[in-house]
């Protein structure tokens, strides 16, 4: 143990540290409005269907009678 009765007395001096500082962040719901564009195109294209078309011709052939027997 020490005797501090035994040294000269020394005046009390005061001394600040600099000031700490301490941060408390509280945070908040914010809305924020959101834009999203959206365009619609609509697009027609020609696509080939095919429709089946018939041409019919007729004729008459008369045969000669040869290799007829009767």
């Amino acid at each position: 143990m020490y005797d501090y009765d035994c040294y000269p007395q020394c005046p009390t001096k005061t001394v600040y540290d600099p000031p700490v500082r301490i941060y408390r962040d509280y945070y908040h719901p914010q809305i924020v409005q959101v834009i999203h564009p959206v365009e619609i195109v609509n697009r027609h294209h020609c696509v080939p269907c095919p429709q089946h078309i018939y041409s019919y011709s007729e004729r008459d052939e008369w045969s000669t009678g040869k290799g007829h027997k009767g």
